[in-house]
């Protein structure tokens, strides 16, 4: 599959699949307990439809399980992007960055294909099971979690459990209101997600210095350079997620973030910003707002998901 192996060190037991399926990337961990034995990683045929997504993936857990001498697999948990109804295990909406997506039954195909059973989610609440469980909030009852990837997610862990929302949709800051007059992906206009994700972060750079860029990343490099203009425009996504994140602790009191996804890895551009717009606006309570880095990186969909696995111990929070 042209995957990245992990050190082979499985020793005869059984692990887990943490699996994160994203718009460009899959990537598969195998967990024994809370260790992760054996890593891999392939590009998505987003393009080619959900079979080959998750024939890809489903290929990366053998792989990795070839890598991993004597492991027995006994259950798979899986992040996927789009909309997800946890209790089916199908992908009920997506983005037009997939084909034959929307409606895919995931957890059923990869379920018949590994042997074992699996449970699905949404990537951005795994990400923050991830991240609340074994990365920078845990031991941490209460917090939002905010994916700054291609667009914009979130989800929230609250009393140390998962919160979908009575409509599944909890979390959704990417699509708050307040954040401008630009239309966002949704439809909307103004939304979070117009300021902070790695598309508009890249197209307003486009815009204010005229110069085409492959991504948030490139901004973020000409941004070290001494480039004004990368930097206005990652001062202006710092803003915007430091205003999220006290409306938040705000409306719920929930004061911990944690932020992952592709733009934060610029997290020594947007921290200092971050960190400035909470501070200049707190809470009505006067709580502190704590905004943080994810501390798992590539790894935090995945491993969330991994706990989810239906014959997964429960990870020690």
């Amino acid at each position: 599959m042209g995957g990245q192996h992990g050190t082979p060190d499985g020793g005869g037991r059984d692990v887990v699949a943490g699996l994160d399926i994203g718009g460009t990337g899959t990537s598969v961990v195998l967990l024994d307990g809370e260790r992760v034995v054996a890593r891999e990683h392939a590009p998505t045929p987003a393009r080619e439809g959900g079979g080959a997504m998750a024939a890809t993936a489903a290929g990366l857990v053998r792989s990795a399980l070839g890598a991993t001498p004597g492991a027995r697999l006994v259950g798979a948990g899986v992040g996927a992007a789009g909309v997800v109804d946890a209790a089916t295990g199908t992908v009920v909406a997506a983005s037009d960055s997939f084909r034959d997506w929307a409606g895919f039954p995931l957890a059923a195909e990869l379920g018949a294909d590994l042997g074992v059973p699996v449970q699905v989610e949404n990537d951005v609440n795994a990400f923050a099971l991830g991240e609340a469980r074994l990365g920078a909030a845990r031991g941490l009852d209460d917090v939002l979690a905010i994916m700054l990837g291609t667009g914009v997610g979130g989800a929230f862990v609250l009393r140390g459990e998962l919160y979908r929302g009575p409509s599944g949709a909890a979390g959704e800051i990417g699509h708050v209101t307040g954040f401008g007059d630009l239309a966002c992906t949704c439809g909307g206009h103004g939304h979070l997600e117009t300021l902070a994700s790695g598309r508009a972060v890249a197209r307003a750079y486009e815009r204010a210095a005229g110069v085409a860029v492959l991504g948030a990343r490139q901004v973020a490099d000409h941004a070290r350079a001494g480039d004004p203009h990368a930097r206005r425009v990652l001062d202006a996504a710092a803003d915007a997620v430091g205003r999220a994140a006290v409306l938040v602790a705000t409306l719920l009191d929930v004061t911990d973030v944690v932020v992952g996804g592709g733009v934060a890895g610029a997290w020594d551009l947007l921290g200092p910003g971050v960190d400035e717009s909470v501070l200049r606006e707190p809470p009505v309570s006067g709580a502190a707002v704590r905004v943080r880095p994810s501390a798992l990186g590539r790894d935090a969909v995945a491993l969330g998901a991994a706990s989810l696995a239906p014959a997964a111990a429960p990870v020690a929070g």
